[in-house]
């Protein structure tokens, strides 16, 4: 499948981005109020105990600031950094070694944590409650179990499937956030202090196209403006209006609701070839040849967040704003028309 370019997976060129364009502290950090006055109030007090800051684990969907928010424990507390993800350890052996190597009060960052294996997940148990790890010497008969002491540290866990989480590892978490989208006044403020950072001159009314089909993803925000701004260096003055940003996204096929061409085409076929559903998700894979996982990962959470596609016990079912949006005729009376 050709890369979308509203897809919120990391990308190599998202990593260029967000290095230089990442917040370090919560001062300038812009969004998750909720999230961020909470992790305030317990950093402030673990640093007034001399302890480490508790387990946290943040979820939701990708590009909503999960990496960045570690990074940030992490300054706040004014301690080391270690990321690590959870495909990449295979071996319990190797999460011991990443434990072992850790200072007092690191704060250890796990993306994507859900997909640790269970024999490694198993290794953590000890670790996150005792701060502790079990290790196996010897084969057979001769085989003996010792224990090494860990220094206090923070597990930051990252996932995008809680629901994949087990309840063992889940429970020892002592803070748990869902991230929430960014409003477009937010992404706004992101857009316009990411192109200060670039160098690119951007007007209030510009920042806002941008922001309006962001979906509600900062990752996603900075993809875009670095897009429009080629096209304003190129084809323009090199400053970025709302008629640049418009007909740039426009040529990009994001429209003014951030909907690509792959979530019209999820709508349209539930909506002329299903009669607006429901309609199972394995069906609609098929019709559209596209994985399933794609579809329930990657488009189903915005079209489900802004109200375009509801997700019922007999299948997926096309509400009435997606009909309006694409200027289809609703083939079902409206709640209005039936009373």
């Amino acid at each position: 499948m050709e890369r979308r370019i509203i897809a919120t997976e990391f990308t190599e060129e998202d990593q260029k981005i967000e290095n230089s364009l990442r917040p370090q502290l919560f001062k300038d950090y812009i969004g998750q109020e909720k999230a961020k006055d909470t992790l305030k109030v317990y950093i402030e007090a673990a640093k007034n105990r001399g302890e480490s800051l508790d387990h946290v684990l943040f979820y939701g969907p990708p590009g909503l600031g999960k990496t960045t928010l570690a990074g940030i424990i992490a300054n706040e507390m004014g301690v080391n950094l270690k990321v690590t993800s959870g495909p990449a350890i295979e071996k319990p052996g190797e999460m011991a070694a990443i434990l072992n190597n850790l200072q007092e009060g690191d704060v250890l960052f796990v993306d994507e944590i859900h997909r640790l294996n269970r024999q490694v997940e198993e290794v953590l148990y000890p670790a996150m409650e005792d701060y502790a790890i079990d290790i196996v010497i010897g084969k057979g008969a001769s085989a003996r179990s010792i224990r090494l002491e860990l220094p206090h540290f923070t597990m930051v866990g990252a996932t995008t499937r809680a629901g994949m989480l087990t309840a063992p590892l889940r429970d020892r978490f002592g803070v748990i956030h869902r991230l929430e989208f960014y409003s477009s006044e937010e992404l706004k403020t992101i857009i316009r202090h990411s192109a200060q950072v670039l160098g690119v001159e951007i007007d209030e009314k510009g920042a806002i196209e941008i922001a309006c089909r962001s979906r509600g993803t900062p990752r996603l925000a900075n993809r875009l403006l670095k897009r429009v701004r080629d096209f304003a260096q190129v084809r323009y003055d090199g400053r970025i209006t709302k008629e640049v940003a418009d007909a740039t996204l426009n040529q990009l096929d994001v429209d003014r609701c951030g909907l690509d061409a792959m979530d019209r085409a999820v709508l349209r076929m539930i909506m002329q070839n299903f009669s607006g559903g429901p309609v199972g998700l394995e069906t609609l894979a098929a019709a559209l040849g596209e994985d399933v996982g794609t579809l329930e990962d990657v488009c189903e959470p915005y079209l489900i967040q802004n109200h375009f596609l509801l997700r019922t016990p007999r299948g997926r079912v096309a509400t009435e704003r997606a009909y309006r949006h694409l200027g289809l005729m609703p083939l079902f009376a409206s709640a209005e028309e039936e009373e």
